[in-house]
C-alpha cells in the first residue's frame, strides 16, 4: 500500500479526522431545555459557586488539549500551525481510540514562548490535561515548565516524555535478555534535544549511572564550549562522569547500549563493534533510523529497536500517552511525575511475559488492546501514592 497517497485520500474525504458529537439526546423541547436554556443555568450556578464542580458538570474530567506551534512536526520541522493540524487530529484520535480520552486540536498561529504559554494559559479552563506537541527544542523545555509550574492540571510534552517512558519500557526487558543489570550499563545517547534530554532523565530516574550524551559536536563536557548552550549545560551536569571527549565512536567504545534520536545513519557497524558483548541498539530517527536493522543485526548487535512498524520492537510513543492521561485524569492528578512516568514504563515492559520475551519482542506491540488501560491503572496508583492528586 502506497501510505502517502491513502493518506491524502482519507483526509480528503473525510474533511479531517475528527468531529464533535453529542452525549445526549436533543429529540424534543425538554431535552433542549434541560440541555441549554433554561436548565444548563444551574450547572452554571454550582460552578461558580464552587470552581471544582466544573469537573462534575463538564467535559473537563476528560478532556485533552493537543497544543503545537508546528514548529518540529514530525521529521517535516519548521511548517507552521495549519500545516500540524493533521498530525493534531491524529493525536485525537489516538486518545479516544486507545484510552477512551477526548481530545481536540490547537493548534498556535505564534511561534513565541511567552505568546504560547499565554494562549495555553487562558484555554486551559475547558481542559482537564495539556499534551504539548511538535514544539521545537529548546523552546519546549521552558513552555512546558512554565505551564506545570502554573496551571493545576497535568502538562505533558509527548515527543519528550512519551519518547522516555517508551524507550525505559524497552531497556528493561532489553536487560533482561542480554542479562545485564541496569546501574551496571554504560549508554551512550545520540542527539540530545527534547527527546534525547528526557530520555536521559528518564533513564537516570530508572536507575542507569552511567550515560554519555552526543550531538553533531562529539561528546558533550562542561569545557567543551561549541554548542555547550542552554539544556546542554544542564546535561553536562548528569551525564558523562567519566569526563570524556572526541566524537561519538569514542564514546561507544565499551558502551552496552545505544539509544538515538539523531539522524539516519549516524551509527556504523564498525562503532557496533566495539561496544560490549550483546550491545543493545534502539535507533529511532525517523524515518531513516541511525543504522538499519539487517546491517546492525549482522554487526552483532543483540537487541534492536526503531520507530518503524516494519522492524521488530517499535518504540511508539502510542503505548505511553493514552494510558497516562487516562490514569491522570482517573486519579484527578495536578501533574504527571516522575513517579508516575516511571510507573507507566514498568506497566509497559511488564506486559511482555517471560514466556514470550525474546529479542525480537521486548514490548508490545502499539496496537496491544491491554496496554492503555494497565499503564492508567498503574499511573492514577503512582498519582496517589506520589501525592500528586488534586485534593
Amino acid at each position: 500500500m502506497n501510505y502517502y497517497e491513502e493518506a491524502l485520500k482519507l483526509h480528503s474525504e473525510n474533511k479531517g479526522k475528527i468531529s464533535v458529537t453529542s452525549k445526549v439526546k436533543l429529540q424534543d423541547r425538554d431535552d433542549l431545555s434541560t440541555a441549554y436554556t433554561p436548565g444548563v443555568a444551574e450547572p452554571c450556578k454550582e460552578i461558580a459557586k464552587d470552581r471544582k464542580n466544573v469537573y462534575k458538570y463538564t467535559a473537563k474530567s476528560n478532556l485533552v488539549g493537543v497544543v503545537s506551534d508546528g514548529t518540529a512536526v514530525l521529521g517535516l520541522g519548521n511548517i507552521g500551525a495549519e500545516a500540524a493540524i493533521p498530525v493534531m487530529e491524529g493525536k485525537a484520535i489516538l486518545f479516544k481510540q486507545f484510552g477512551n480520552v477526548d481530545a481536540f486540536p490547537i493548534c498556535l498561529d505564534t511561534k513565541d514562548t511567552e505568546e504560547i504559554i499565554k494562549a495555553v494559559k487562558q484555554i486551559a479552563p475547558v481542559f482537564g490535561g495539556i499534551n504539548l506537541e511538535d514544539i521545537a527544542s529548546p523552546k519546549c523545555f521552558e513552555v512546558e515548565r512554565r505551564l506545570e509550574e502554573e496551571l493545576d492540571i497535568p502538562v505533558f510534552h509527548d515527543d519528550q516524555h512519551g519518547t522516555a517512558i517508551v524507550v525505559t519500557a524497552a531497556l528493561m526487558n532489553a536487560l533482561k535478555v542480554v542479562g545485564k543489570q541496569i546501574d551496571e550499563i554504560r549508554v551512550v545517547l545520540n542527539g540530545p534535544g527534547s527527546a534525547g534530554t528526557a530520555i536521559i532523565k528518564m533513564m537516570l530516574t530508572a536507575g542507569v549511572k552511567h550515560i554519555t550524551a552526543c550531538d553533531e559536536n562529539g561528546i558533550l563536557y562542561k569545557d567543551r564550549g561549541v554548542g555547550i548552550v542552554d539544556h546542554k549545560k544542564m546535561l553536562c551536569d548528569i551525564t558523562n562522569l567519566e569526563d570524556q571527549r572526541g566524537t561519538l565512536a569514542d564514546a561507544l567504545v565499551g558502551a552496552d547500549v545505544f539509544v538515538g534520536v539523531s539522524v539516519g545513519g549516524a551509527l556504523k557497524p564498525e562503532m557496533i563493534r566495539t561496544m560490549n558483548a550483546n550491545p543493545i541498539v534502539f535507533a529511532m530517527a525517523n524515518p531513516t533510523p541511525e543504522i538499519m536493522y539487517d546491517e546492525a543485526m549482522a554487526a552483532g548487535v543483540k537487541v534492536m529497536g526503531t520507530g518503524r512498524s516494519d522492524f521488530p520492537n517499535q518504540i511508539n510513543n502510542v503505548l505511553a500517552f493514552p494510558g497516562i492521561f487516562r490514569g491522570a485524569l482517573d486519579a484527578g492528578a495536578r501533574d504527571i511525575n516522575y513517579e508516575m512516568k516511571l510507573a507507566a514504563a514498568q506497566a509497559i515492559a511488564e506486559l511482555v511475559e517471560p514466556g514470550m520475551l525474546c529479542a525480537e519482542y521486548i514490548i508490545p506491540s502499539a496496537l496491544d488492546p491491554r496496554v492503555a488501560k494497565h499503564v492508567a491503572e498503574k499511573v492514577a496508583e503512582a498519582a496517589v501514592k506520589s501525592g500528586a492528586v488534586r485534593k
